[in-house]
């Protein structure tokens, strides 16, 4: 449900595991495209889809009979939009979030707004996550994922439905861990991506990236995530990725931050949604919910949100109180 670049990507991803898939889209020349061509120029061009891969306008026809029913909107639309869909949502498929995101308000991680919008037990919400960079994988290049939900054999069954000679999958249990994991990781992404536009190397994209981290093992340790998850695909996995590569859609919105351009100037000449500037500011109030300390998060808040110039964002960073070097810390 939603036929952005990642949405598609998984379409295509459900299709080449043998899979039966529907891929929902509001714009009609993206369902036109998909169905015709076998492309969705908007967001993957030169990307041929399977045989196979049907689109529709129509959420009742795309929900009907469906098993997964994997949700790829923007994270602050998803309770609009799965309000909306409610009504033919097959009553025992696993709703499977795609989404890095908290919402803006409640600071609801997106399994928790999905539970809540569709009333159904934790058992029948999965997450999709790791260093997923979407024409990559789109592309064949190989690459790997996390299943996760409470229930493992749920897990599992989305395991296999995703799993293709191009792409391994693994489970866990863990959704908090792998939730925080996906929607922190965009904050830092940003921030890495201001350090590159300010001229600053490798050394400050390691500083940032291993600090980064650090934040996202503290805010999961303080809500019962399991530090374990951290180290893996769901954590440092989509943490490096999203930082290092010019595909990152956060990382591109943070680097021309760092070259001057101003807020609306880079949201004008963004095509994708970059999830982080929304989210950091729920993910600052559930930091201090729960009394966590986040400097990267403040910093790319204040900067996003609160006018503060980026190099002073910077030399507030920098000139933070000497502390010794622990995981966690």
């Amino acid at each position: 449900m939603g036929a952005g670049s990642w949405g598609t990507t998984f379409t295509k991803l459900l299709r080449d595991a043998g899979g039966d898939v529907v891929l929902w889209g509001r714009r009609p020349e993206v369902v036109e495209a998909v169905n015709e061509r076998h492309e969705n120029p908007d967001y993957l061009p030169g990307v041929t889809l399977p045989v196979g891969v049907r689109a529709t306008l129509d959420p009742a026809e795309a929900l009907k009979g469906a098993d997964f029913v994997a949700l790829a909107v923007p994270a602050q639309t998803l309770r609009r939009n799965l309000g909306d869909w409610l009504p033919h949502l097959p009553p025992d498929a696993v709703l499977v979030s795609l989404m890095k995101g908290v919402e803006i308000g409640t600071s609801l991680r997106m399994s928790e707004v999905i539970r809540e919008v569709a009333g159904i037990p934790q058992e029948r919400v999965g997450v999709f996550c790791g260093p997923n960079l979407a024409r990559e994988i789109a592309s064949g290049e190989p690459g790997a994922a996390v299943a996760a939900c409470v229930d493992e054999a749920v897990a599992q069954r989305l395991q296999a439905a995703t799993m293709t000679p191009y792409f391994r999958v693994y489970t866990s249990t863990d959704m908090v861990g792998c939730e925080l994991g996906g929607a922190v990781k965009n904050i830092v992404a940003l921030c890495v991506g201001m350090s590159v536009g300010l001229g600053f190397g490798a050394s400050t994209q390691a500083l940032l990236i291993t600090r980064g981290l650090a934040e996202i093992a503290r805010l999961g340790a303080a809500l019962g995530a399991d530090e374990h998850t951290f180290a893996g695909l769901a954590g440092m996995g989509d943490l490096v990725g999203t930082c290092i590569s010019p595909l990152s859609r956060n990382r591109t919105f943070g680097e021309n931050l760092g070259r001057g351009m101003t807020l609306d100037e880079v949201i004008a000449v963004t095509r994708q949604t970059a999830e982080g500037v929304k989210s950091s500011e729920a993910v600052l109030a559930l930091a201090r919910k729960h009394n966590v300390e986040m400097p990267i998060t403040e910093a790319v808040t204040a900067v996003l949100h609160h006018g503060m110039p980026i190099k002073e964002a910077a030399v507030s960073l920098i000139s933070r109180s000497p502390k010794p070097e622990r995981y966690g810390v």
